[in-house]
């Protein structure tokens, strides 16, 4: 006999983990169960949208604010230093400026 046939046989055949045959697709031969109560409720009855918003919103704050510290003194102090290097250019750049360090060049 192939084991592809006592599997297919059913009944008590003794097969797989616990000694019994389940059955096929949707007919599982195991016991009823009590106490599982399940409710649906129709497609066109359903609010796809529910609560986008709300969570959008305190989503966003929860991610924004676990992750500000990571990312904005880098931002701060790269603002600093750019802000300094155009004002140090410009006045390098002026009358004042060449007057000042013309002759060291």
């Amino acid at each position: 006999m192939h084991p592809t046939q006592m599997l297919r046989s059913g009944g008590d055949t003794p097969v797989g983990k616990h000694g019994k045959y389940l059955g096929g697709w949707g007919n599982f031969g195991g016991m009823k169960q009590k106490g599982i109560v399940t409710y649906g409720i129709s497609m066109n009855r359903q609010n796809p949208l529910a609560g986008t918003t709300h969570d959008a919103i305190f989503n966003t704050w929860r991610r924004f604010s676990s992750q500000v510290l990571y990312w904005a003194p880098p931002m701060i102090a790269g603002y600093y230093i750019m802000n300094w290097a155009i004002e140090r250019n410009e006045y390098l750049n002026s009358k004042a400026g060449r007057a000042e360090f013309g002759a060291e060049e």
